[in-house]
């Protein structure tokens, strides 16, 4: 009998006209079930100048919140700097490497995702979708920056969310959203 875990599904962030803003469904799901549909899975860190939100086992993406924290503090609030340390951490330590999550962390410049294979992902469009309906979020995302570019970073990332849920049977309605001033 293998092991069931509560997976947390779908954020989005998007750095838009220099402005970053994030987002995430309230989905959690454990096999076939909903078990709560409220979760939030994003949230202001550091000193609130830096965004983060995670998809998959809801345990393991609280346990690597609360790393990731820790190397900001440990590296000045260096977003980058942290992300690579933690990376490299969760290669090399085998309580680490056993987790199953995603972390996204952006501030108005950078959005990144930290994945447990040790990679430290900056995509060349500052959009960044991850969950299972990541790749419907990003498809709307990057239609929305290019076809809709008067609209907000808060804008297009509750717009992918509302897009994903309607397609995605793991991404629900209710969403939290954040921004940066």
């Amino acid at each position: 009998m293998s092991k069931l875990k509560l997976h947390a599904t779908t954020v989005v962030g998007i750095i838009h006209n220099g402005k970053a803003a994030i987002g995430s469904d309230g989905q959690a799901t454990l096999d076939k079930t909903v078990m709560k549909s409220t979760v939030k899975k994003v949230r202001k860190i550091g000193q609130g100048t830096i965004l983060a939100g995670f998809a998959g086992s809801t345990a393991d993406a609280f346990t690597l919140f609360e790393r990731y924290e820790e190397k900001l503090s440990a590296y000045n609030e260096n977003m980058q700097r942290a992300a690579v340390e933690l990376a490299k951490d969760w290669r090399k330590d085998k309580y680490l490497q056993k987790l199953e999550a995603l972390l996204v962390v952006m501030n108005n410049e950078h959005a990144l995702i930290i994945s447990g294979q040790g990679d430290v992902i900056e995509p060349d469009d500052n959009i960044v979708c991850i969950g299972s309906g990541g790749s419907y979020a990003l498809s709307a995302a990057r239609a929305m920056v290019k076809h809709a570019p008067q609209m907000t970073a808060i804008e297009m990332v509750e717009e992918s969310l509302r897009i994903a849920a309607d397609i995605d049977i793991y991404t629900n309605h209710n969403r939290t959203l954040l921004e940066l001033s």
